[in-house]
């Protein structure tokens, strides 16, 4: 039976059952919080909730769901899928419990000549909530074996919408595939055997104070009561299919035997290849539908997670060998795949493949620029002592190439390198902090105006009393959520925006980041402060997590700053001045300001410098801030005319917009330092205890960066280098000033000795080829004279691949030949190098293809083209293993 037979008999059963059949609502989510429609009943919700009258109190669907939580995760396994289908069945104040589960026991059971499912009675498995004896009674009284339902708790059998509204308990439907798919016991014996098809939600309770799916207040019974289902269309499918996965059903497995025909490679060949083809198949699927619905590719929400759909997609398909464009290959099939069930496709399809097309030539060009990079950050990090790409270079990759961190991480993990994915982050902070306040707009999901029209009712501006006090008793005047503006009352848990009548916390900017703390409310609400942002001039917004509690506008709040965080943001916006003083003094008053940010201990401050700073230039500052700080200069802070600021000299950042009242920062009796500035500061500069600088580097065109720790952070950062600096000196048994000197005449010792040895090992090797020769040759009987050596180590690459060509080239061309050396390289990492002649090729004995066979059981990976190949792994004590199943694949044609 087809997908779209099952789907047209599921609505077909309900209609006659007085449902009105609905269409699949869009992938896109209604939700802002939400990028797709993720299970099949939220299109549904607010019927569920009450908050708008249904079209029917029946209704069943079939909707499209896409989720992409679990995506590195896809073809991994036989379950994870990006896009799947929900069909259901729903009950707005109408039916319940006796009907939805008669219904759901009806439809599977009764035969497929009668209209039914035809699953075996005999196979079906229950679970339901701890008390719902109801349930039990009435599955016994369908014909339910009762041996064969199991009682689960809140955890499993409990639902609700994650907030306040309806819950109540489920019963989850389940088909045993028999014991050769596991153990026997029941769904929760072995989630393999027993596989989930339907649930059943009965929505009989109102629900509040929701904090976890164990953890809420039921309030009591709903008036009306709700029956909510979803049954996962793929896995009806392929059960009735008789597939052992969602994969190789009519929907998803044409494109697998697409991309079979396209590699050459055969599914269920190898564990490898299965699951790029799995990859490829998903993939492929659900770009399209998320197209078919307006999506485009693009850097941001939804277009991201396209993009990376359709890359993964190439990338995948590039790992099985084939290196030109594919999609114009699988996605027509994709598309006469689902068009039984989705005919719209067929409309939309000329402007969803011209999208997805351009998108792959694109990618294709993203690769070849940046693979070189990668490339060489791969064979960096090897030499490291972690084997691992810095954060750096994964960000230039990300930033100057395209590669998003998943590509760049999937790719180096193929060659058998880790990612510093913590680094990559914080470079990525970085950089969106210097966005933050454009991001904003983007990031809320009330427009900007409401704020303006917001603003327009106070009757006072809003009082900021952070530069002196810590904590304020203030009024709610304000309150926003996302998707609804302002709102009067809101109960936790929930994301909030909240306005004071006055507030302790600094919001962010100036580069210096923003507060974060916590307010109580009189009433209980308590509220933690995660952000607080200038959405438009003079208006202050605290972004908060109502943890408990129920706030309103106008209740009063006890709110009070992180006065640890705060202290380390004075520290750090202290620093900063008396940084750009320093860099002014040494390298000339054109060093001026260009960006900044001040973070709590940490620092980075862009400059105008036309190239790079010298290590004694970089040396020079810091010793000046030190010695400024060692002075333990006083830092006033005082408001005053703009004109009056400027009289005295303060330093201001042109193209900046100034009110006529101004903040002036003055370090020194004798103001060796005076800016213009809005940001929060110590009293004195002996407060910022220690600092260092840690690098300067270039961030653009004529423009520089100095990044640098104060107080706690710094000291961790120097005792940590004096702890290197000690150890090496420990072993190098020399003083700390005689190391670099020492370090020096031990790279050019090395340097000398590797020389030598690689000249060794290419002799060495050379020396091996008229044994290779004689040994493809011995063989005259053979259909394919083969010459496959452990050769040990073997110095650079370089000498292995020409030792490969030249017994190939010595071999000639009179019968089928292949040569295979493997080996170890000077990072002590297995090696293998293939090349076959044209009669071998001929034979279909290709490169590549042997590459792979060895390079799997060496723990790697590797690739080429027909004719020369190369490839490594991790464990090289398996060199003789690989070559040894090299030789099957050569002795199997």
């Amino acid at each position: 039976m087809r997908t779209s037979e099952i789907a047209k008999r599921f609505q077909h059963y309900f209609e006659n059952q007085g449902h009105l059949v609905l269409p699949s609502a869009s992938l896109i989510s209604p939700n802002p919080t939400t990028l797709f429609t993720i299970a099949g009943m939220v299109p549904f919700i607010p019927y569920l909730l009450g908050e708008q009258t249904p079209p029917s109190r029946r209704v069943t669907s079939n909707q499209k769901c896409v989720r992409t939580l679990d995506i590195d995760e896809v073809g991994k396994t036989t379950r994870h899928g990006t896009f799947f289908q929900m069909v259901g069945n729903f009950s707005f104040g109408d039916y319940f419990k006796a009907e939805a589960i008669h219904y759901a026991w009806d439809l599977l059971t009764t035969p497929q000549s009668k209209g039914g499912l035809g699953f075996d009675p005999e196979t079906l498995w229950v679970t339901t909530y701890t008390d719902d004896d109801e349930a039990r009674s009435l599955w016994a009284n369908e014909g339910m074996d009762p041996e064969h339902m199991e009682i689960l708790g809140m955890e499993d059998n409990f639902w609700t919408t994650g907030g306040p509204g309806p819950g109540g308990p489920c019963s989850e439907i389940y088909v045993d595939r028999g014991p050769k798919y596991g153990k026997e016991g029941g769904p929760s014996a072995d989630d393999n055997r027993y596989i989930e098809i339907w649930d059943l939600v009965f929505e009989n309770y109102a629900v509040d104070n929701v904090k976890s799916k164990t953890d809420l207040h039921i309030v009591g019974e709903l008036e009306h009561k709700n029956i909510d289902t979803g049954a996962g269309l793929e896995r009806m499918a392929y059960l009735l299919q008789g597939k052992e996965n969602i994969y190789e059903t009519d929907e998803i497995y044409p494109v697998i035997e697409a991309a079979e025909k396209v590699s050459g490679h055969q599914y269920g060949e190898d564990q490898e290849s299965d699951v790029r083809f799995r990859v490829v198949a998903d993939h492929v699927r659900s770009a399209l539908m998320i197209m078919s619905d307006g999506v485009r590719p693009s850097n941001v929400g939804r277009g991201y997670v396209l993009r990376r759909l359709l890359r993964r997609t190439v990338r995948s398909m590039r790992m099985l060998g084939v290196n030109d464009p594919v999609l114009p290959t699988l996605l027509p099939v994709s598309k006469d795949a689902m068009a039984a069930s989705y005919p719209e496709l067929n409309d939309t399809f000329h402007d969803v493949s011209e999208a997805a097309y351009g998108e792959e030539d694109a990618f294709r060009r993203t690769l070849e620029k940046g693979t070189t990079i990668l490339d060489t950050a791969v064979k960096k990090a090897r030499k490291s002592e972690d084997s691992e790409i810095s954060g750096k270079d994964a960000f230039t990759l990300h930033d100057t190439y395209g590669f998003p961190i998943e590509l760049t991480r999937e790719m180096a993990e193929e060659q058998g390198v880790k990612v510093d994915e913590k680094g990559f982050r914080e470079l990525m902070d970085e950089q969106k902090s210097r966005a933050r306040a454009d991001a904003l707009k983007k990031r809320h999901n009330v427009d900007v105006s409401v704020y303006d029209d917001f603003k327009k009712t106070l009757a006072e501006p809003i009082e900021f009393l952070g530069y002196h006090d810590h904590s304020s008793r203030s009024s709610v005047i304000g309150i926003f959520v996302e998707g609804q503006g302002g709102v009067e009352s809101i109960e936790g848990p929930a994301n909030v925006e909240i306005v004071l009548d006055r507030t302790p916390f600094y919001a962010e900017q100036g580069g210096q980041q923003a507060d974060e703390g916590e307010m109580i409310s009189d009433d209980g609400a308590v509220l933690e402060v995660d952000d607080v942002q200038k959405p438009i001039k003079d208006l202050t917004v605290h972004s908060c997590r109502l943890t408990e509690g129920t706030l309103k506008v106008g209740d009063h709040v006890n709110a009070t700053i992180d006065e640890e965080r705060r202290h380390g943001l004075a520290r750090s916006h202290t620093a900063t001045h008396m940084l750009h003083k320093a860099l002014r003094g040494v390298l000339g008053e054109q060093a001026t300001q260009r960006g900044s940010l001040v973070a709590p201990d940490y620092l980075h401050f862009d400059f105008q410098w036309p190239q790079a700073m010298s290590a004694e230039e970089i040396d020079k500052v810091e010793e000046r801030v030190v010695e400024r700080a060692c002075n333990d200069l006083p830092v006033k802070m005082e408001e005053m005319d703009y004109k009056d600021a400027l009289d005295l000299g303060a330093m201001h950042l042109f193209g900046e917009k100034y009110g006529d009242r101004v903040r002036v920062v003055t370090i020194g009796e004798d103001a060796w330092s005076r800016e213009l500035c809005g940001g929060t500061h110590l009293d004195a500069t002996g407060k910022v205890g220690e600092f260092v600088i840690t690098s300067e580097s270039s961030v653009g065109s004529g423009v520089r960066r100095i990044e640098a720790f104060m107080g706690r952070k710094a000291y961790e950062y120097n005792h940590s280098q004096h702890k290197t600096v000690s150890a090496l000196a420990d072993d190098l048994k020399a003083r700390p000033e005689e190391l670099r000197e020492r370090v020096c005449t031990l790279e050019a010792k090395v340097r000398e000795a590797d020389q030598k040895l690689n000249a060794l090992y290419e002799s060495q090797l050379e020396a091996t080829v008229p044994g290779l020769v004689e040994q493809a040759q011995a063989e005259a009987d053979a259909p394919v004279a083969l010459a496959a050596a452990n050769v040990g180590h073997f110095g650079s690459f370089d000498a292995l691949r020409k030792t490969v060509m030249d017994v190939r080239a010595k071999l000639g061309d009179g019968k089928p030949a292949v040569v295979a050396l493997c080996g170890v390289n000077e990072t002590g990492k297995p090696m293998v190098a293939v090349a076959t002649n044209d009669g071998a090729r001929q034979a279909g004995l290709k490169a590549g293809d042997l590459v792979r066979v060895a390079s799997k059981v060496l723990g790697g990976g590797g690739g080429g083209k027909p004719d020369f190949a190369q490839g490594g792994g991790a464990d090289a004590s398996k060199v003789d293993e690989a070559l040894k199943a090299l030789r099957q694949a050569v002795s199997q044609g």
